[in-house]
């Protein structure tokens, strides 16, 4: 057997690729076992692709709006085909540029699929090697559900495959992808139904951000069928037809988009031949460091099951390295206060606690600040779209717990409030500081109260 890696990366995602490189300058001799295009869903089929087609969304509002702003636009049309070539044009350029930055890093990485084998051992390809430390770095899969005819419809990947604009859509879940997809398609003149399981659109998020979506999304058109459980979907010659559990039937769309979650990729690993534990969910379970169960595993990423973001991945696979290989024995990441925006139309960003786990966490001692208002960007526009923003607090020093936006620039602004919240800021703190006008940032520090 050759010399032992110091550090064997199993995934080349985000998280795999900043933990591997983080390491190796640091010094360690490391190894990132990957088949498949690097940069993994968030550079092929996520954050990177889809923000761009919010970015054509977003031109196409534009495009609504510019007579208001006194432009004459004639034969305004898009080309679905052209986008999409520019598209991965960029992503291939991406993928090119993340293989530089591993190299330059003095990494090694292999193209093979890579599975423990043993204590201290991960085979790649045909060949076993020996590692004084294995980071499990393999992200998630779109979920699918058991229900018969589900492989007529597609996930967020086929969404990215598709070569031209479906007319009718369904996109049957109510979390992240299911409020930027739908957004997405009916911008780009699809009729959109949003079909889920529930009674509202984003659930695990403060419930003003999804009474504010809700409303914005059938302005434009988005119909939303709640309570509404899959039970089949057939083929038939007008289309696709979604049948529901109560008995009604949805349809004919010509595409069916599964939005209902992903699942952590654990299969054929090795994870139960080395004795991985996993959690409830299939996630791999990890202690606050990042370790596994077993000495030497350690686990990052989606396939965690914890705040399944891409700066997550990354920031929790930055400071593993620097504990194993930087002498930072405390380096780990702090789970508290991520924020998070949802590329909705309009873009939603949150950090901290919604007001349900305010109150639940600490009863009556938190107040909350909420305004709505109209952007100035629509106060020429026939399309309104009104915003809002929420502080949630706590305590005498009305220390703020959690912070909401919904409207435009709710994603842009968020980065800097989220800085504040971490360095314990208050409702005081943000009532002393300048506001900047006119923007919608300038309404989380002029609230009244």
């Amino acid at each position: 057997m050759a010399e032992p890696w110091d550090l064997v990366v199993i995934g080349g995602g985000s998280g795999g690729l900043a933990c591997a490189q983080r390491a190796a300058r640091h010094g360690a001799r490391v190894a990132i076992a990957e088949p498949g295009p690097l940069g993994g869903t968030c550079v092929n089929a996520g954050c990177v692709p889809k923000k761009l087609m919010y970015h054509a969304a977003d031109v196409a509002h534009a495009l609504v709006d510019a007579a208001d702003y006194g432009f004459a636009l004639e034969s305004v049309r898009h080309d679905w085909a052209a986008l999409k070539t520019r598209r991965d044009a960029y992503v291939e350029r991406l993928r090119g540029i993340y293989a530089d930055n591993l190299a330059r890093s003095g990494a090694t990485l292999l193209r093979a699929h890579a599975r423990l084998a043993g204590p201290g051992c991960v085979e790649i390809g045909s060949t076993t090697h020996a590692a004084r430390h294995v980071v499990i770095a393999t992200g998630g899969r779109p979920a699918v559900p058991a229900v018969p005819g589900a492989e007529a419809g597609i996930t967020s990947d086929g969404f990215f495959a598709l070569e031209s604009r479906p007319n009718t859509v369904a996109i049957v879940g109510s979390g992240y992808i299911a409020a930027e997809l739908s957004g997405v398609f009916a911008a780009l003149g699809s009729r959109v139904t949003v079909v889920m399981r529930h009674d509202r659109m984003l659930r695990s998020f403060d419930e003003m951000l999804a009474a504010r979506l809700a409303a914005a999304m059938q302005a434009d058109g988005i119909e939303i069928a709640p309570a509404a459980r899959p039970a089949a979907l057939e083929r038939r010659p007008r289309g696709l037809m979604l049948s529901l559990e109560d008995g009604r039937s949805l349809g004919p769309f010509d595409c069916l988009v599964w939005a209902i979650g992903r699942k952590p990729d654990v299969a054929g690993f090795g994870l139960a031949e080395t004795g991985i534990a996993l959690g409830p969910d299939g996630e791999i379970a990890t202690d606050p460091r990042q370790d596994t169960n077993v000495a030497g595993v350690h686990a990052i990423g989606d396939v965690t099951g914890r705040n399944e973001l891409t700066p997550v991945a990354i920031a929790a696979g930055r400071r593993l390295a620097d504990r194993l290989f930087g002498g930072e024995p405390d380096a780990r990441l702090d789970y508290r206060l991520i924020p998070t925006v949802v590329f909705s139309h309009p873009p939603i960003g949150t950090v901290g606690l919604s007001e349900a786990a305010a109150r639940a966490e600490y009863g009556d001692a938190v107040e909350v600040f909420r305004h709505d208002f109209m952007p100035l960007y629509h106060g020429v526009t026939a399309r309104r779209r009104r915003a809002e923003v929420k502080l949630v607090t706590t305590g005498p020093s009305r220390r703020i717990v959690g912070l909401h936006a919904i409207g435009m620039g709710a994603d842009e602004l968020l980065q800097g409030f989220a800085v504040a919240l971490r360095l314990g800021a208050t409702k005081r703190d943000f009532d002393d500081t300048v506001a900047i006008h006119p923007t919608s940032a300038e309404e989380l520090v002029t609230l009244p109260g």
